[in-house]
């Protein structure tokens, strides 16, 4: 039975292994042709390029030589010169011949006149009186005829019968050339030949052919190796430079009469043999790889099915789990949560729903790094597995937050035993990138059925509990009451009537005087929003402000408030205005594009405005917030540094960025008339915003006391209902005539008191 089953397995594996040998070695063979065949056209290719680079800068010297005889052949003296019977060979010489020598280093130069026949004939520089190459004319004769022929055609009839030979009016020069390659004495060379025109125009009786200026470079090899610099090629020569058979490249150069003149000859680039030479050890090895790995095939197979079963478990836990904590995903929770409500049986027994949230979570990325944040989750997810229960389902839903789903938790009471250890779990500190972080959670918890029979309705309430929780102030729990969805539902309602009042214009401004030491001048307004609710009435900016942080609204109302505050001040050019911004504005991408926008439109000096920031902007030292308040301070606008004292009061950052103003907590000043220690600590803060070089404003004066202490101190400004309570912006004009009245009676108080 074995010996069978082992031949059955034999068959198998030599019916598998014979086809996949066969197919691989055609495979081999097919894939080896392909390659010799693509290295081949490379190598092609490339001969091609160079060659074609080889002739264009061939071609260029032609030009070139062409270019050098036009300064010689158009020219007036040349012209006659060579139409007179018998031309001066001196002058040609030292005109045409000797200087084209000198100048360029024309090899020969040859001039043949009307009648076809020479007239002038030099050799490197030196004239000669008789030219005997025949076959060298013959060769360049195409030239020769297609030269005059042009120069011919170049005459016009005029209407009193005679011709005018046409001069380019085009500002370029003018000269007519042709241009090839000649064999001189057996070696190839570079010609051109051009006809004798005149500078002008000239009319003469009938046409006549011309004289034409024959140049000769010879291909040396000083040229050949210009030539080959100007191609890219190495070792250009000529052919018969080298003899016997060679693997260079060659490229024959023929005369106009289609005469095989030369022959050049250079070491070509064969980048496709040179990789192939370079591959065929590597080609060798896979060979031999093949053969190895075409033994192994029938081994894999064996194994194959198991690896696959392992490799798809592998993938469905991925599917379903959270890389970085092994937590069910947010996929998987909702099928796990749909399976349970399935299954549930509202008789027996209640089903927990916990929404749990790290507090300040975002604050641990922003300071410490993406790193720690992972260590905290990766901590928090080990805790809150050692506490679930063993039917339960932990799951982690998004970045810092958590679902847990807790069938048959008897009663709320037994859910809040859990909570209960689930936040003792989380009194002692995680360890994170070489700190101690001590990190509470926020939890809210719906049941069911008292909450909901549905996925969706469960986890929205169980939401809705987490955050009440946070607005209680986090490191608590919650569960959900139908109260909390009639706040939800109302925060919800008026962030929406607050977008309209921003759109509809229904918003307000009052101003809040900030007066001189002495209470008797107006020196600055601070604009305050206010919100006149066409159905709940007046809003205190409590009421709507925090909810327009939420959602974002924060940014579209506080420019709203910029622009209108900016337009009123208009009419106050003497005053400045101090205007509150949020940290969330800061943030903004446009902020400054936006408030320079309004300054434009306004016409507001930036001088004038000052915005007041809370302590709050450094609370999580936001790098973008803080180079945002540093643009607006390079803008001119001045920044008062609002609430002092009563948060982060961080002594290092009034030191590290330029506030102008510090504006003293109302705190401290309410503390004057009760607390010796309210008096010093508020001296104190005085000093050291005049030590800061800021000016000092003291907000929140609500006595005749509190006004007295202050009028002894080195405080700047004052603000309170003592001295003015927020007034529309067309009653600032009547407050200052108040005030100054008030400091004319005390001046005629003291002068017949």
């Amino acid at each position: 039975m074995n010996s069978s089953g082992s031949q059955s397995s034999n068959k198998l594996a030599n019916a598998i292994l014979f086809p996949v040998v066969g197919i691989v070695l055609l495979a081999i063979l097919v894939t080896g042709v392909l390659i010799f065949l693509t290295f081949r056209s490379a190598d092609d290719s490339a001969l091609r390029n160079e060659s074609n680079l080889i002739l264009g800068s061939l071609a260029l010297q032609l030009d070139l030589l062409a270019k050098e005889q036009e300064s010689a052949a158009v020219s007036d003296a040349a012209y006659f010169n060579t139409r007179t019977i018998s031309p001066d060979p001196t002058w040609l010489h030292v005109n045409i011949g000797q200087r084209l020598h000198q100048n360029y280093g024309h090899d020969q130069t040859l001039i043949i006149g009307e009648t076809r026949a020479p007239i002038y004939f030099s050799n490197q520089g030196r004239l000669t009186v008789n030219f005997q190459d025949q076959a060298f004319l013959d060769e360049i004769f195409p030239l020769i005829a297609r030269t005059r022929a042009r120069f011919i055609n170049r005459f016009e009839k005029l209407q009193s019968g005679y011709f005018g030979f046409k001069i380019p009016n085009n500002g370029l020069a003018h000269s007519i050339h042709e241009v090839g390659y000649a064999s001189v004495n057996g070696v190839p060379a570079l010609v051109s030949v051009t006809a004798v025109s005149p500078e002008l125009h000239e009319v003469v009786r009938r046409k006549h052919a011309p004289a034409v200026l024959v140049s000769v470079k010879m291909l040396t090899n000083d040229r050949l190796e210009m030539v080959s610099k100007m191609a890219g090629v190495q070792g250009l020569r000529l052919a018969a430079q080298k003899a016997g058979p060679s693997k260079d490249a060659q490229l024959g150069l023929k005369a106009p009469t289609s005469a095989m003149v030369g022959e050049l000859t250079w070491n070509p680039r064969y980048p496709g043999m040179v990789i192939l030479g370079r591959l065929t050890p590597l080609l060798m090895f896979l060979l031999l790889a093949v053969a190895v790995l075409t033994t192994a095939v029938l081994l894999y197979t064996r194994h194959n099915t198991q690896r696959l079963a392992e490799s798809e478990a592998r993938a469905k836990h991925a599917a379903r789990h959270d890389g970085l904590t092994g937590l069910a995903n947010r996929d998987f929770f909702a099928n796990l949560f749909d399976d349970l409500l399935n299954s549930f049986d509202e008789t027996e027994g209640m089903l927990g729903v916990l929404y749990i949230d790290l507090d300040h979570f975002k604050d641990i990325n922003d300071t410490l790094g993406h790193a720690a944040g992972d260590d905290v989750i990766r901590e928090a997810a080990r805790r809150l597995k050692l506490l679930v229960p063993r039917d339960a389902h932990l799951a982690r839903i998004s970045g810092d937050e958590f679902a847990l789903l807790v069938p048959d938790c008897g009663s709320r009471e037994d859910l809040e035993s859990l909570l209960k250890r689930v936040q003792n779990q989380f009194s002692a500190p995680i360890y994170a990138s070489e700190n101690h972080l001590y990190v509470s959670l926020s939890v809210g918890a719906a049941m069911a059925p008292d909450d909901g029979l549905s996925m969706g309705e469960l986890l929205r309430k169980a939401d809705i509990a987490l955050y009440a929780a946070k607005s209680n102030g986090r490191g608590r729990w919650a569960f959900f009451d139908a109260s909390m969805e009639e706040q939800v539902r109302a925060r919800e309602s008026l962030a929406r009537e607050l977008r309209q009042a921003i759109d509809r214009d229904q918003l307000s401004l009052v101003y809040q005087p900030q007066t001189s030491i002495n209470g008797r001048k107006v020196l600055a307004v601070e604009a305050l929003v206010r919100w006149n609710h066409p159905v709940r009435g007046p809003l205190s900016p409590g009421a709507f402000i925090p909810i327009a942080e939420e959602t974002g609204l924060i940014n579209d109302l506080g420019m709203w408030v910029l622009k209108r505050a900016c337009e009123d001040a208009a009419k106050w050019p003497h005053l400045k205005l101090s205007v509150n911004v949020s940290p969330i504005q800061f943030r903004h991408p446009q902020f400054i594009e936006r408030l320079s926008s309004i300054l434009g439109m306004t016409r507001l000096n930036p001088h004038r405005l000052e915005v007041e920031v809370t302590e709050s902007v450094f609370s999580n030292k936001d790098r973008t917030v803080l180079e945002t308040l540093q643009k607006v301070h390079e803008m001119g606008v001045r920044v008062a540094l609002d609430d002092f004292g009563a948060g982060y009061s961080s002594l290092s950052y009034l030191r590290q960025f330029p506030f102008d103003t510090l504006k003293i907590d109302r705190g401290f000043i309410a503390g004057l008339e009760s607390s010796p220690h309210a008096t010093a600590i508020l001296g104190t803060i005085i000093n050291l915003g005049e030590a800061l070089g800021m000016s000092v404003v003291a907000e929140g004066i609500e006595t005749e006391q509190q006004a007295a202490f202050l009028r002894l101190t080195k405080c700047d400004r004052l603000q309170g209902f003592y001295l003015s309570r927020p007034v529309p912006a067309d009653e600032i004009r009547d407050v200052e005539h108040r005030l100054a009245q008030l400091d004319q009676l005390q001046s005629v108080s003291r002068r017949f008191g």
